[in-house]
């Protein structure tokens, strides 16, 4: 029989957590999820099989935190704004779940058209947001998306690994003067075609 848990997995992973937020998913480890705990490393292993296993629930309680920043920006007006604003939030709020999430070496590289899907589990709910809202037809909503992604990724990156900071009001400016640019370029095009 195998031994009690003296931790329940849920525990396990908020401690882990902790951990990461502070100090990076690099800082997690058996032993120091068992000081957080004030325990020795060994009920880690009779919940979780091995290290790795911890480090993808905490990577999915990072991606779970991640999302309630995203649905709070789908649920305001402009939509899309204001999940680039919760994007650069969420760097700022939690730099090192950000930079686990955002900032890590992929296995694979994927091109630029893939990049957004594999990365974000909104992407669709994002994608439709700018469609609905902007009256677009999918590629321009592709391009809005992609080009305005690689902009508020760079003041999220920049944010989260303290380089610089930004106000409210200047990522706010920032943002709108973006992606007017970019949708008068789109039309512009539009009515060249």
């Amino acid at each position: 029989m195998p031994p009690k848990a003296k931790f329940t997995k849920e525990e396990i992973v908020s401690a882990a957590l902790k951990i990461t937020r502070a100090s990076g998913i690099n800082a997690v480890s058996a032993r120091a999820i068992g000081a957080a705990l004030n325990s020795s490393a060994r009920p880690i292993f009779t919940v979780f099989r091995n290290m790795e296993e911890v480090q993808r629930e905490v990577i999915d309680a990072a991606k779970r935190l991640y999302n309630e920043y995203v649905r709070q920006g789908l649920e305001q007006k402009p939509a899309f704004k204001h999940v680039g604003m919760q994007y650069i939030h969420f760097a700022v709020n939690e730099p090192k779940l950000f930079q686990l999430l955002f900032m890590s070496e992929q296995k694979e590289i994927p091109n630029l058209s893939e990049v957004l899907s594999l990365i974000d589990q909104n992407y669709q709910n994002i994608y439709l947001s700018i469609m609905e809202e902007y009256g677009v037809d999918e590629r321009t909503a592709e391009r809005l998306y992609r080009h305005l992604w690689i902009y508020t990724h760079g003041i999220a990156s920049l944010c989260a690994t303290k380089v610089c900071a930004f106000d409210e009001s200047e990522m706010n400016d920032m943002l709108t003067e973006v992606f007017v640019g970019l949708l008068q370029r789109e039309k512009q095009e539009k009515e060249h075609d």
